[in-house]
């Protein structure tokens, strides 16, 4: 494990509840292996009563009466593992097992921080509610990760920015056929079955998300290879938890392998991103002369970052596929920037930001392209540029060609 930093404590967000019935098609109800250990529970995933007294690792005690009080008036409990051994569920709404909370944080005396998934609809309404567990050395926070569990929203566009930044980048792989999720060292998420969850027009998914540290963070492979896979873990254990947790059957099995994560390399100028039939301009060949894709071509979204020798992206280029996810950019399609018209779908330009919506064989596909930095030419004029050889190339790798869309200045 990597040697960590101390970390700030900061406040949870308030939760929410869940909506929707079970449906007999949710992708977790479909998928139920049975793991190590669960016939000690009749493969309910939940641990039995004898396990979890004789699991001294993760038996909890609150940390102090007075403590106790604060944070149970804000709907906070807090736990610590070198406390006597107390019968009570295990870390993020009895969901982490021993191997997951060993995996991230060793042997280290651990707080747990945990909101109930209440069932108060407060906020926007899309909030179900955060766990954020720490790990301490002597008195020093060292590690911390956080679980939250939340609707991507489409509709109001309070995801479309931010939340692509984090958890849809080229450092990021896909967790496999069957688990519809990404993670990388330090970010991840695994979308809910929308029959336990349901969803609403301009709305993504509900995704389990679990960070640590500062996103897109690169270090040595072997320490973010060990900590790619303990947050794997977790993320799966988790998710599983949160679908106990709202009434719904099945779980989600943990990926066997995962792929390698994509690394800089020098860029095709004739097939940018590995795309056939896209070229970068001449112009800019010198400058930007390395590229990374990351998620492979079997995930939810393909994420392609284009830069130069310090490996800080300077362009982003991502195709959605999935069709749950690709309403998390409904806003920017619509109702932010100068108008795009194609073939089959319509989308926004902001210069900086580009968003172009297709319509294709297995539902709505979003193709995004963003400046990140200005380059040496000055100015952020490279979005409109690539954009149409983007979509073209990209909807015929895919199958959803062909697409050709005009820009507001044609």
């Amino acid at each position: 494990m990597s040697e960590d930093q101390p970390v700030p404590v900061e406040d949870a967000e308030s939760p929410a509840s869940p909506e929707g019935p079970e449906s007999p098609e949710s992708p977790a109800r479909l998928e139920s292996p049975a793991r190590a250990g669960d016939a000690l529970d009749g493969g309910s995933g939940r641990p039995s009563f004898v396990r979890r007294l004789l699991r001294s690792r993760t038996a909890r005690a609150v940390t102090a009466a007075g403590l106790a009080g604060v944070l149970l008036g804000a709907g906070a409990v807090a736990w610590r593992t070198d406390t006597l051994p107390l019968l009570g569920p295990a870390p993020c709404w009895d969901s982490l097992g021993d191997a997951s909370v060993s995996g991230l944080f060793g042997d280290r005396r651990i707080e747990v921080d945990e909101q109930s998934l209440g069932n108060a609809r407060q906020g926007d309404g899309l909030s179900y509610g955060q766990c954020r567990i720490t790990s301490f050395k002597d008195d020093r926070a060292m590690r911390q990760v956080t679980v939250n569990v939340h609707q991507l929203d489409g509709l109001r566009g309070t995801d479309s920015a931010r939340w692509p930044q984090e958890f849809l980048a080229a450092g990021m792989v896909s967790l496999g056929e069957g688990v519809p999720g990404m993670v990388s060292a330090s970010r991840g998420w695994l979308a809910l079955p929308q029959g336990c969850t349901g969803r609403g027009d301009f709305s993504g998914p509900t995704v389990v998300e679990i960070s640590m540290g500062r996103a897109g963070l690169d270090f040595s492979s072997d320490l973010a290879t060990e900590d790619r896979d303990a947050l794997t873990d977790a993320l799966v254990d988790a998710a599983n938890g949160v679908i106990r947790s709202f009434g719904c059957s099945g779980r989600y099995p943990s990926p066997r392998s995962l792929p390698s994560v994509g690394t800089w390399q020098d860029a095709d100028a004739a097939a940018l991103c590995g795309t056939k039939g896209f070229a970068l301009p001449s112009a800019y060949r010198k400058e930007l002369s390395r590229t990374r894709t990351g998620a492979g071509d079997d995930g939810p979204a393909r994420i392609c970052e284009v830069g130069g020798d310090y490996r800080e992206p300077v362009l982003r280029l991502t195709t959605v596929v999935d069709p749950a996810l690709a309403e998390v950019f409904s806003w920017d399609a619509l109702r932010s920037g100068a108008s795009l018209k194609g073939t089959t779908g319509y989308g926004k330009t902001t210069g900086g930001r580009a968003v172009y919506r297709a319509r294709c064989q297995t539902g709505p596909v979003v193709f995004v392209v963003e400046q990140l930095r200005q380059t040496a030419k000055g100015g952020f004029t490279l979005t409109d540029e690539l954009l149409p050889g983007y979509v073209a190339a990209e909807a015929e790798r895919i199958g959803c060609g062909p697409q050709k869309l005009t820009l507001p200045s044609a």
